[in-house]
């Protein structure tokens, strides 16, 4: 499991199109995003590069960071 923080959501919307991007990433098995809180917990099916899961975000129009 894998944990970043997102910035820039402000609503559930926002959430959904994060979760979207980062279960678009090879080997993420799952992603739960919590806008209040600004983070997303993300499940992994094997590794992946951690820089792929911030570039997806951030192609989403958000920033994260570990």
């Amino acid at each position: 499991m894998v944990k970043l923080k997102i910035k820039g959501m402000t609503c559930e919307h926002c959430a959904r199109t994060v979760k979207l991007a980062l279960e678009s990433v090879e080997g993420v098995k799952e992603a739960k995003v919590y806008f209040p809180e600004g983070y997303a917990e993300v499940e992994l099916e094997k590794d992946v590069n951690l820089k792929e899961l911030i570039e997806a975000v951030r192609e989403a129009g958000y920033d994260a960071e570990i």
